[in-house]
């Protein structure tokens, strides 16, 4: 029995603004993807803030942006602002393969049809929008924001693109985690601040006609256009990018397009225990809105029975977006919170007792930091555990250990599993403190004897050491190290669980002579691989950068890669050795 009125989601139509006694609504969202209540969906999130700041806030879920844009019609301007968030992922991901093939189905839309969105979403709705209402503001957030907040290598199209607002007719542009900036924004906004006056709001974006004053600690790219004619300014400039977005107290970057600039304005310091708790303690009902009643959406069934317990991730893999979208900073909720909705999940209707994932970006990073802060607000190192851990990182994994057993004593609880990979680097870690060693030993035992759902995850990504290190990744010793220790727990306890590796071919740097090493050396470890991927370089990544500049940001070493489909395919072809 479902325990919501309909009124306990945020509206998404006219009749449900009634239903609430609405007269106005003050800020209208449209989300890429279908509407979920739960605090894994940006959308709901961004949501969810606003209305505890007092604001009527209303939700358009993947509008039909084809037609008379009735969608964008139906519920009129917002007293404030409209607010884009394109989706989960970034919209190309979401709808095209490695091969730049058009995928034949969606996560984040009900029975996973395709087609529900167009290609870049921030573009196209702040059009539709802007056509409609020209003197509302619209501001443009969520993952596709974050990526494309710069100048960036679009994969799809083949070229390399200006900031995400220089395309777009939208007024700001929010990047990273959105609760922070959205609340400072309507705090300016009710303090009579006019929008067009907001240029330094923190975590955002804006691009301007005039000439920028540059204060002494700025720091300025080249331009678009200098990027355009050599791609050494365009690798020089995503190293002055990382290094800016991995330190604690950032700079204001500027960057010309045309004859405007673009200002990016320091990111809100990482929010503290206390602030991510209530964002997660807001009252989602965590469920797709009744509209999808008898439909599936995917992507909810995945994460349905899991709990996320904290955001951001040090590891700096040379692929991964989460640091440019959620950061390198852990930002951990507090026990209690975290096993508050714990008992929120053990009270829905269908959970069978199994929590499927108790995690985060990395499973294994829930309340680490640096032992002497002060050291980790003067560093700039894109990655905390590569090419080594840091000597200054307290990697204790005590405090994960005691949430695990809390969490499993919760009624309703039978088994809590950790579905969110694992970084086994931190595990076989050798610590100058003892107590940091035994409780990654503990943890690893524990882990694999009692939160393992027949099959554990983790990211070696390749076997050779040189493809390895522009990856960001531990030696491929480790995973050996850890794959025995793995096998020799299962057998002590009887249990013969499953490891499954995650390799990357076509990665920069690699050759096909790397993928006849991975080939062999995963076959003597009598592997079957099945979790690969071909590299899809995806923007504001140092991936990305080596494989569209052919350089390496960092040394400008000069980086082979495969570009063509028929590269790509021999190197791909390694991983099915077992078929032929």
């Amino acid at each position: 029995m479902n325990p919501f009125r309909l009124t306990d989601w945020l509206p998404t139509t006219k009749k449900e603004v009634e239903l609430r006694g609405w007269d106005y609504i003050d800020v209208i969202l449209f989300s890429g993807d279908a509407y979920v209540d739960h605090p894994s969906f940006g959308a709901a999130v961004i949501g969810r803030v606003l209305e505890a700041e007092g604001l009527r806030v209303a939700i358009v879920p993947q509008p039909d942006w084809r037609g008379d844009y009735r969608d964008f019609r139906k519920l009129g301007a917002p007293r404030l602002f409209f607010g884009v968030a394109p989706g989960a992922m970034d919209s190309m991901v979401n709808h095209y393969t490695a091969n730049k093939r058009l995928r034949s189905d969606d996560a984040y839309t009900p029975d996973k049809l395709s087609g529900k969105r167009p290609d870049y979403p921030s573009i196209v709705y702040a059009k539709i929008l802007k056509s409609l209402y020209p003197e509302t503001p619209v501001v443009l957030g969520g993952i596709e924001a974050s990526l494309r907040r710069l100048a960036h290598y679009d994969y799809w199209q083949d070229r390399l693109r200006p900031g995400l607002l220089a395309d777009s007719p939208a007024d700001v542009l929010i990047y990273g985690m959105g609760e922070q900036p959205v609340r400072e924004l309507v705090r300016k906004l009710r303090e009579g601040v006019p929008f067009r006056q907001l240029k330094d709001l923190p975590q955002t974006v804006c691009l301007v006609d005039h000439e920028v004053l540059v204060r002494a600690d700025d720091v300025e790219l080249f331009s678009f256009e200098a990027c355009l004619n050599d791609k050494r300014k365009q690798a020089a400039n995503f190293r002055r990018v990382e290094e800016e977005s991995n330190k604690y107290h950032a700079s204001r970057i500027l960057q010309k397009t045309g004859t405007r600039t673009m200002i990016v304005n320091p990111p809100c310091p990482p929010p503290d225990e206390a602030a991510l708790d209530a964002s997660f303690d807001l009252p989602y009902t965590r469920m797709p809105h009744p509209k999808y009643q008898g439909k599936v959406i995917p992507a909810y069934e995945t994460i349905k029975f899991s709990v996320n317990i904290h955001r951001g991730c040090f590891g700096g893999c040379a692929f991964c977006t989460i640091s440019a979208h959620q950061g390198k900073f852990i930002m951990s909720r507090s026990r209690a919170s975290i096993l508050k909705e714990i008992r929120a999940v053990s009270k829905m209707p269908d959970f069978k007792g199994y929590l499927s994932d108790l995690g985060g970006p990395s499973a294994n990073m829930y309340g680490m930091k640096g032992k002497d802060e002060t050291l980790c607000m003067k560093c700039k190192r894109p990655s905390c555990i590569a090419p080594a851990v840091c000597r200054n990182l307290h990697a204790d994994h005590a405090p994960l250990l005691a949430l695990y057993r809390e969490a499993a004593q919760i009624a309703g609880i039978r088994k809590v599993f950790i579905g969110s990979g694992i970084r086994y680097d931190l595990l076989l870690n050798h610590y100058e403190e003892q107590a940091l060693n035994l409780s990654a030993r503990q943890y690893m035992e524990t882990l694999i004897r009692r939160h393992v759902s027949g099959r554990l995850k983790v990211a070696p990504e390749h076997t050779e050491e040189q493809v390895l290190k522009l990856m960001r990744k531990p030696p491929f010793r480790l995973f050996e190290q850890f794959n025995a220790l793995f096998a020799r727990i299962n057998n002590e306890n009887g249990m013969n669980q499953q490891l499954v590796p995650y390799f990357i071919s076509s990665h920069p740097g690699c050759t096909e002579a790397d993928m006849a090493e991975l080939a062999a050396k995963t076959r003597k470890l009598h592997f079957h691989l099945e979790q690969i991927q071909d590299f899809t370089p995806t923007p504001m990544t140092l991936a990305t950068e080596m494989y569209y500049t052919g350089f390496h940001p960092y040394t400008m070493e000069r980086i082979p890669c495969a570009r063509t489909q028929p590269e790509k395919l021999a190197q791909r072809r390694f991983f099915f050795w077992y078929r032929q």
